[in-house]
């Protein structure tokens, strides 16, 4: 079980949440729609925080993760299913990349203990800040230059949508 704090869930769960739905938007070249973008967000933090609740080996939950978020934005954001997958995994190595280059200035810029680092929620979450700015910043960058570029699409609307 990956268990988490109030502080954890408010300070990197809720802010990760929608930055990874986000970046899906973004690597999908999709605008992003506020309303669905929202609830899928908030859908997607309710489902990491039952799926960190689960008793399965550490990495397991990353790919249960990858599959509700992929299900979250092909349903209810109506991203295309490849987009969506191609996205989300795209996702996942982005955050691995950002959460690495983040460890890799803690132990040997800083020359920090990873094991207290990780030991202390208060601690762990300030630390681990930097790498969710610098995947906010990659993205952003991102989805704005398409924006700027006019390479962003519009979703088809579906007239059966319930959302």
């Amino acid at each position: 079980m990956l268990r988490i704090t109030l502080l954890e869930f408010l300070l990197r769960g809720l802010p990760e949440a929608f930055l990874m739905v986000f970046a899906v938007y973004s690597f999908s070249k999709i605008t992003v729609m506020i309303k669905k973008y929202i609830i899928t967000s908030m859908l997607f933090v309710i489902a990491v925080c039952l799926i960190r609740l689960l008793p399965i080996q550490y990495g397991v939950h990353t790919i249960l993760n990858i599959i509700v978020l992929i299900v979250l934005t092909v349903n209810i954001n109506k991203i295309n299913i490849i987009k969506s997958i191609q996205a989300s995994i795209m996702v996942a190595i982005l955050e691995f990349i950002c959460e690495g280059i983040n460890m890799f200035i803690i132990q040997y810029i800083f020359r920090l203990n990873v094991k207290y680092v990780l030991s202390k929620p208060l601690v762990k979450t300030l630390y681990g800040l930097p790498s969710l700015l610098i995947f906010a910043a990659i993205v952003s960058i991102y989805y704005f230059r398409l924006a700027k570029r006019n390479k962003l699409t519009e979703v088809k609307k579906d007239r059966k949508s319930v959302v």
